[in-house]
């Protein structure tokens, strides 16, 4: 009679591990590696799995919100528990939760809303989110991708990353607005803000909001993040505007320095 030593059997089930979790996160692969939604058939050519076993991981996924169906078209994406659970991960990074506290400081010094991105796939990634005192006709979810163009966290990573990195994000919004955004005018948009340091646009996302962005650096890290301030236009009258800015460019000022960037 041949006995297992109960230590050797459950180090060999540790080697093993789960195989339906592993299966599962080939599913989650694809997504990522696809860029954007997809349809089942896409998904299951890249996982390497049969459609109708695609589907079933799908269902149960779909349940716990780490992937979503579009009704209408019928393509899969993550969903809201997936884009929570990466938000975390990159708020968890040591860069992000100094300025996460910088930021919450601003928050509380200026009364206004303050948000911090860092760059993602698809462009600035806001990571956190602080209401301010004064409302604001519009809720910014933890996850939302910002646009480049026409937000002021977009532009300051359009100006401080390289181009390398921005340039397929920012050929897809530009996509019929080429006429408005001409390269002499990209140019000048990115000389202008590092030339300020700062960025602020008025009604550029959302109407009647004022947004003032700016950068901060890590000592180890090329890829900056931004914070901004939001504020309604109702209270942006010069005198307060150039405080909230300089408010703004000292804490990322105090932010990259704890970071250990050197100017």
């Amino acid at each position: 009679m041949t006995t297992t030593d109960p230590k050797e059997s459950k180090e060999n089930g540790e080697r093993q591990g789960i195989q339906s979790v592993e299966m599962a996160m080939r599913v989650l692969l694809a997504l990522e590696d696809g860029g954007g939604a997809l349809s089942l058939s896409a998904i299951a050519q890249a996982s390497g799995m049969q459609p109708s076993k695609v589907h079933r991981y799908l269902v149960s996924l779909g349940r716990i919100g780490l992937t979503s169906q579009d009704p209408a078209s019928g393509l899969y994406d993550f969903g809201a528990s997936m884009r929570r659970l990466g938000a975390e991960a990159l708020r968890r990074t040591n860069e992000v939760a100094v300025a996460s506290g910088h930021a919450m400081r601003l928050r509380d010094s200026t009364g206004h809303s303050v948000n911090l991105a860092v760059w993602g796939d698809r462009g600035p990634l806001v990571v956190s989110w602080a209401y301010g005192t004064r409302p604001l006709p519009l809720t910014v979810r933890v996850g939302a991708t910002l646009p480049l163009l026409t937000s002021s966290v977009g532009q300051v990573f359009l100006a401080y990353l390289p181009e390398s990195l921005t340039d397929e994000v920012l050929r897809e919004e530009l996509r019929g607005k080429e006429a408005d955004w001409t390269g002499e005018r990209l140019a000048a948009t990115r000389s202008q803000v590092r030339e300020d340091g700062h960025v602020v646009t008025h009604s550029g996302v959302i109407p009647g909001i004022i947004s003032v962005a700016a950068p901060v650096f890590a000592a180890n890290d090329p890829l900056p993040l931004a914070i901004s301030v939001v504020l309604p236009e109702s209270a942006g009258t010069p005198e307060h505007l150039a405080e909230v800015t300089a408010e703004l460019l000292a804490t990322v000022a105090a932010a990259s320095e704890e970071l250990g960037y050197l100017p």
